[in-house]
């Protein structure tokens, strides 16, 4: 029997069951056209409702009876290639995402497309007198249109939805359904001189002749810049258009991000012993023709970057592709100055502050080939390089570089089976590595470089430990020490600059009322509600849900609300109270809410513009600010108190990294360390920038509590609106998860922690429960997860699972 070629599509909004790989035969006039990577546009179901879908792979079937057709193909191009549509079914299978999940985190926003109703009028109708008076308005809305979407018609009769509906079944109007993509492409007009007048005997004024001269120099160049370099108007250019002088057609241009100014660099990198032994190894590792991965673990000032600009140059020398990831947008700014100033336009970005059209272009600018360089967060590392090289994961150890939405993935591993692809490096980067990373790295599974000192012998800076309870004693209510007020002063007088770490966002973390105890909390979340000084409102940081401040206590009437806890907005104001000439910068997510603002502040305060820098954990690390002396830390053990197994490792990396902020220029640093438990081994060793001890300690507690690297972790949550049945459905995962290991899945070793609510129970008007497994993440588990998780009845829940997930509470 002969066989049909057939195409695989994944459909775009399949879910549970239905999200499977679809075959459609591919029409004569589309065989060239239908092929892996590109989107689709296809019948599904008993009533063929229009779909988009992407295909994954041709296949060929023998018996193809009943098999739809694709109707359309939707891309000129693929827009995912080979490797990245492998990828896609790896994310598919292994983190509990649908295949347009996978395919959806790939792509820019504005290169996806969305299926749009158009309404035209059937010629044939000619029966006005049926309709009535709402059918009549929007009839004649859509015949002086011609052909108009559905969109621009909902202000034209009361609930227009049913209204058309009507108009389509009595056959007056003709539905059609269009994918449309979000972004269109920029165009610009250019011009280049055509071969007539080349031939030919043309009659042009001075004015007409000089553009065309410049044309002709040029080969072919945007109107824009004919007029900007003849400084003609644009009645001169479309003149020679009209007679046929010049040629005129449209061309795709890149939407690029702003970059601050940087001056161009070329020079060689010169590396110390230790950073030539690290870049020698990586280097190999990197040409070794397997795809590997390696730690570069070095004290901050280390100069790890140095090591990875030149591994970058090697890569680029071969024409391989180099993705460099950065865990905060606040880091990005520097990272893009400094690979730009090196490697010019051959570098493109990634990060959730550009504009759609930005990412988009910036995307395709790779896919092109325009780019050899991606730097960026979490989603650069999907780049579609055809030829990659090097990953580098600057500061490995974050949990952003874990997705919290679907799919879940991590960085990480997605850069691992990249690497592995391609045969290239995966380098991770931090002075203090994820202990999963580090525990790979001394176990031989890793490579493994060490960096021990500072960049040119730079000391380490000098740590102090301020007992908040001596203060208090000493009658300082003030969240500023007498130590770190002393060193601000001594700095400022200096000429230097600090920065101040609070990791806590607002003015008061919340409101209560002392007369009957009531606190101001969230309608929907079980949540304080936060002061905001700037806005004078009190505002939740999980839903958004914000209210003007209550002149007195909603439940009894009391006039007097206290405000107690203390965020970067209060620690501003008390700053400026003792300092008032000093140049105060906050920098939270509340001060960045503007597209470019990150880039700019941090400009502004490496320029000198600034004394003191306050900030959330975005200012702790990575940056690199020659004139900084001091770093001050507030509430340094807060973070030690928290439910979550990673909270040691948190604390110490965040104290370790944000002390090593300071004095990186000369080595005359200083840290002034506030803490109400002074006695914390974690903060000593912190101070004492002792990675390695502290490694050794937390991974003998991991160990004994059998906790990540001894296992893996299954986090799975249900949520709903009704509590009730948030909590039903959590207990019959459970029963039938234990049913399965108790029959069909019995090779399976467990441990169960839960069911139980969430640590917050409650967020934005949902409940949600949990239970934590410890278990080995193989495929026969996840099938046992999805086997249950298939069980669940139909519902008013959803839920939600997570290997290996940055947080279990």
């Amino acid at each position: 029997m002969c066989k049909t070629s057939v195409a695989c599509v994944a459909l775009d909004g399949a879910v549970g069951t239905y999200d499977k790989l679809y075959s459609y035969l591919i029409p004569n006039e589309l065989s060239d056209s239908a092929v892996p990577g590109c989107r689709v546009f296809v019948p599904f179901g008993r009533s063929n409702n229009k779909r988009i879908g992407i295909i994954f792979e041709l296949a060929e079937a023998e018996d193809t009876a009943g098999y739809k057709s694709i109707i359309s193909v939707v891309d000129d191009l693929p827009i995912l290639n080979g490797e990245l549509l492998k990828l896609c079914g790896y994310m598919h299978d292994n983190l509990f995402c649908t295949y347009f999940d996978a395919v959806n985190v790939m792509l820019p926003a504005g290169l996806r497309f969305k299926l749009t109703d158009y309404y035209s009028v059937n010629p044939e109708f000619s029966c006005k007198s049926l309709l009535d008076e709402n059918e009549l308005a929007l009839f004649s809305r859509v015949e002086s249109a011609g052909e108009i979407s559905a969109d621009k018609l909902k202000d034209t009769v009361d609930d227009y939805s049913s209204v058309l509906f009507s108009l389509t079944d009595k056959e007056a109007l003709i539905h059609t359904v269009v994918p449309k993509r979000n972004m269109g492409d920029l165009t610009r007009k250019y011009v280049r001189v055509s071969e007539d007048y080349i031939n030919s005997d043309f009659k042009l004024t001075a004015r007409q002749q000089e553009v065309v001269d410049t044309a002709l120099v040029a080969g072919e160049v945007s109107v824009r810049e004919l007029q900007y370099f003849t400084g003609v108007s644009l009645s001169v250019v479309n003149a020679l258009i009209t007679k046929g002088v010049l040629l005129s057609f449209d061309k795709q241009e890149f939407r690029m991000p702003p970059r601050a100014q940087y001056k161009s660099v070329s020079n060689a990198i010169v590396l110390n012993g230790e950073q030539n032994a690290a870049y020698s190894g990586l280097r190999q590792r990197m040409f070794s023709g397997v795809g590997e991965t390696a730690l570069l673990y070095g004290v901050t000032g280390s100069g790890k970057t140095q090591v990875f600009l030149k591994l970058a140059d090697e890569a680029i020398n071969f024409g391989l592709g180099v993705i460099i990831m950065v865990p905060e947008i606040a880091l990005t700014p520097q990272m893009i100055n400094l690979f730009s100033a090196r490697y010019g336009n051959l570098v493109a970005v990634f990060h959730s502050a550009m504009s759609l059209g930005q990412r988009m272009d910036e995307y395709r600018r790779i896919a092109a080939g325009k780019a050899m360089i991606a730097v960026g967060t979490r989603s650069a590392v999907f780049a579609p390089f055809d030829k990659l090289g090097l990953v580098v994961i600057d500061e490995e150890q974050e949990h952003t570089y874990k997705s919290e939405k679907n799919p879940r993935f991590h960085a990480r591993d997605i850069a691992r089976l990249r690497v592995k692809y391609h045969k290239g490096l995966l380098c991770l980067s931090s002075a203090t590595p994820s202990l999963e990373s580090f525990s790979l790295a001394t176990l031989g599974k890793y490579g493994f470089y060490k960096l021990t000192r500072r960049y040119n012998d730079v000391s380490l800076p000098k740590v102090h430990i301020v007992n908040m309870r001596d203060e208090l004693q000493a009658g300082n209510s003030s969240n500023i020490s007498r130590e770190l007020a002393r060193c601000i002063d001594s700095q400022l007088n200096s000429g230097k600059q600090a920065i101040i770490l609070l990791n806590r966002r607002g003015h008061n973390t919340y409101v209560s009322c002392q007369q009957c105890g009531y606190v101001a909390s969230c309608d929907n979340c079980s949540i304080s509600l936060t002061y905001h000084s700037a806005n004078k409102r009190l505002m939740c940081h999980y839903c958004g849900y914000s209210i003007p401040v209550p002149d007195k206590c909603p439940e009894c009437g009391c006039e007097y609300l206290s405000f107690s806890g203390v965020g970067t907005q209060r620690i501003q104001e008390e700053l400026s109270t003792l300092f008032p000439k000093a140049r105060i910068l906050r920098l939270d997510a509340d001060s960045t809410l503007t597209r470019d603002s990150y880039s700019k502040n941090l400009s502004d305060f490496a320029n000198g513009n600034y004394d003191i820098m306050i900030g959330t954990q975005m200012v702790a690390k990575g940056l690199d600010f020659p004139n900084v002396s001091l770093v001050g830390v507030i509430g340094a053990d807060r973070a030690l108190a928290g439910d979550d197994y990673r909270s040691f490792e948190r604390t110490f990396d965040l104290l370790t990294q944000v002390v090593g902020r300071a004095g990186r220029a000369d080595g005359n640093g200083i840290a002034v360390v506030q803490t109400f438990d002074n006695d914390n081994h974690i903060i000593d060793l912190a101070q004492a920038q002792d990675y390695e001890q502290f490694f050794k300690e937390e991974i003998a507690a991991r160990q004994i509590k059998i906790f990540p690297p001894y296992c893996d972790l299954c986090l799975i949550w249900t949520q709903s609106a009704s509590e009730a049945a948030a909590r039903a459905g959590i207990n019959e995962l459970f029963k039938n998860i234990k049913e399965a290991v108790s029959d069909e899945f019995s090779d399976q070793r467990l441990i169960i922690l839960g069911p139980s609510s969430a640590f917050i129970p409650r967020v934005a008007g949902k409940y949600r429960f949990k239970m934590l497994i410890k278990c080995k993440n193989t495929p026969r588990f996840k099938e046992l997860i999805r086997n249950a998780t298939l069980k669940l009845p139909k519902g008013e829940i959803s839920v939600g699972i997570d290997i290996n997930p940055e947080s279990v509470i």
